[in-house]
């Protein structure tokens, strides 16, 4: 079972988060807000926020440009997972991503399903992995920002976290493209 083991040291990552959004502004990100409420919250350092557009080239070029910075190691995102036709955050990852974390999207549901039940499905939650970045993708709202969190993340990056974690293996997500 998953469990906080307190022998190891916790170990700060470096959080980026990025609002997509046509209408909101910082004072009124309540999505982001609880994103960078949780991460300050648990030691971990705010890197960067932004606010974009529902626009996937300039997402994608952000998430590109983050991956680049060797002072950000995971990049949060929240709004634009949906299925209008100017939700196109999921799209703008999927063009970033070297590798898609597939339980992440499966994961995020079955804690969606427990409180909101069937409308869990219009959710596209996804995760991957580029340039030794972690990406994750999520709803824009303050709920499924805090779920989330309080459900996956939280724990994932947590190097304490057993039997194992994101952090742990953050310095190796980059291996493949040192034996080229």
């Amino acid at each position: 079972m998953s469990r906080i083991d307190e022998t190891r040291e916790f170990i700060p990552v470096r959080i980026a988060v990025l609002t997509v959004s046509d209408t909101r502004d910082l004072s009124e990100d309540r999505s982001g807000d609880v994103l960078v409420s949780r991460l300050l919250e648990a030691g971990h350092e705010l890197a960067d926020r932004r606010i974009l557009r529902d626009e996937r080239s300039e997402i994608a070029e952000q998430l590109r440009a983050w991956c680049r910075d060797s002072g950000i190691d995971v990049v949060i995102s929240t709004g634009g997972t949906g299925l209008t036709g100017r939700d196109v955050t999921v799209e703008a990852h999927r063009d970033v991503y070297e590798k898609e974390i597939d339980a992440f999207g499966t994961v995020f549901t079955i804690v969606s399903m427990k409180k909101i039940g069937t409308s869990a499905v219009q959710s596209r939650a996804t995760g991957g992995v580029a340039k030794g970045t972690y990406l994750f993708a999520l709803p824009g709202s303050p709920g499924a920002c805090r779920d989330a969190w309080d459900e996956i993340l939280q724990m994932q990056l947590d190097y304490r976290h057993r039997p194992c974690n994101f952090v742990e293996i953050l310095p190796r997500l980059t291996e493949g493209q040192r034996r080229k």
